[in-house]
């Protein structure tokens, strides 16, 4: 006690301030200290939740970034394939439009020969019958009579035949 006395403290003055300062901690403790740790503790709550769903926000962008590179790959591959077919396919079409016109052309050629022979047959046959009456008129101005009608056709027929 006398060391209080000798330092100039007032043991009861001493004990009052202690007791005040603990109440003062006691009522910071109750009211003011807990909420703001309730309080620190769900803002630290939702910053690591934050966090989390932003990490995972990050690997699902990621996880989509990758399927969507290997969609357009997909794709281009899938589409390349598609040009491809339809490149053989029109190939395949061009030659079977150039043999059917081909086949066409042919059928066509036939078709003049064909004309042409009969027309050759024909125009013969004509040059053959304008023979035979110029030659039936040659030989009545020659003999000066007209023969009966079956020596002259076989005459015709000896003369035209020997024409060939």
């Amino acid at each position: 006690m006398k060391l209080f006395q000798a330092l100039g403290l007032d043991i009861r003055i001493l004990i009052a301030q202690l007791v005040n300062f603990a109440v003062l901690v006691f009522v910071l403790w109750k009211f003011g200290y807990k909420p703001v740790l309730k309080f620190l503790d769900e803002r630290k709550e939702k910053i690591e939740k934050g966090v989390e769903d932003a990490r995972r926000a990050s690997e699902r962008l990621e996880e989509m970034e990758e399927r969507e590179a290997e969609l357009v790959k997909a794709a281009k591959k899938e589409a390349a394939m598609i040009l491809e077919k339809t490149k053989k396919q029109a190939e395949i079409n061009r030659q079977k439009i150039v043999d059917k016109a081909k086949e066409e052309i042919g059928q066509i050629i036939n078709q003049e020969k064909d004309k042409i022979k009969l027309e050759k047959a024909e125009t013969l046959k004509e040059i053959k019958a304008d023979i035979a009456g110029l030659v039936a008129l040659s030989l009545e101005k020659i003999l000066g009579e007209k023969i009966n009608g079956k020596e002259d056709e076989e005459l015709i027929k000896k003369i035209v035949k020997n024409l060939k």
